[in-house]
């Protein structure tokens, strides 16, 4: 993980906690204790808390920024997250194969290193474009504006974000979309939304993936929507499986209600009451 939010460990001030690999032989004196700053941790606790509050504060105003750049131009934006390997570039390279010829969509994906997602959602038929973070495991406002400049003007019906492999960081940080979608797949365990709530109660979309080996891995599907119900009532729920395409129906359905519905908003018939289908916030 990095340290542009605080979550390297032993990261404190630009000071790196000791490995157990550093300690000298018995027989020699400590030189980093010697070295090492008399910090007050509560002191050192209070700075750090008010540089990451300092952090979140601009990212939250960048992230209104993009929001209102979102809206006024008609787009669906999506914040898609995940842990690595959950199947979320084979989400939305399934996504743009089966709906390219009826949706202009656009990618930015966020990775530590390389474009291969990018080249492979090209090929799928999506317009990508690749944010390379290096050591920061979450993407944030200023790197989506920054990409959106050079993603080809269109008139995309929808934007897909691919946030970095990552269930902690990345929830603490709006990048301006209209939905978050969470990944998981049945082979991460029934008791991931346990294992990360903040991330689960912050979506509005929950999607399991890779049902298709569900019984192969044991899945207890009942105990995986219950905890899902009980972190994150508030979250619709798709299974599916990128792979064989089972399930994807359904949630291209969904976001088909939820495009509708923005351009409802956006342009309102003249004197009939508007009414929210897609689920989207109405202002």
């Amino acid at each position: 993980m990095c340290g542009d939010c605080g979550c390297s460990p032993g990261l404190v001030q630009g000071y790196q906690g000791h490995n157990h690999l550093s300690h000298p032989p018995a027989d020699q004196p400590d030189q980093q204790d010697q070295t090492r700053p008399n910090l007050d941790v509560s002191e050192t606790s209070l700075r750090h808390l008010e540089i990451k509050a300092n952090l979140l504060g601009q990212n939250d105003r960048l992230a209104a920024q993009n929001r209102l750049l979102f809206r006024q131009q008609g787009w669906l934006v999506l914040n898609i997250l995940s842990a690595p390997g959950s199947g979320k570039t084979a989400l939305i390279e399934r996504l743009s194969q089966n709906r390219s010829n009826r949706w202009q969509i656009g990618v930015i994906v966020g990775d530590l290193a390389t474009d291969n997602d990018a080249k492979r959602l090209d090929n799928a038929g999506a317009t990508a474009i690749q944010i390379t973070t290096g050591t920061a495991c979450h993407l944030e406002a200023s790197m989506v504006s920054k990409a959106l400049s050079q993603l080809p003007a269109a008139p995309w019906d929808l934007l897909v974000i691919e946030n970095v492999g990552n269930l902690v960081c990345p929830s603490a940080f709006d990048l301006g979309e209209q939905m978050r979608v969470v990944v998981m797949s049945v082979t991460e365990g029934e008791d991931k939304p346990q294992k990360y709530p903040t991330m689960f109660k912050s979506a509005q979309v929950v999607i399991i993936n890779k049902t298709d080996i569900a019984e192969a891995v044991e899945w207890q599907r009942d105990r995986a929507i219950a905890n899902l119900q009980q972190i994150a009532p508030q979250a619709t729920i798709f299974e599916v499986s990128a792979r064989t395409g089972a399930g994807m129906e359904d949630w291209y359905a969904y976001l088909d209600r939820c495009i509708q519905d923005l351009r409802l908003q956006l342009h309102p018939p003249k004197n009939s009451q508007l009414l929210q289908i897609g689920g989207l916030p109405s202002n």
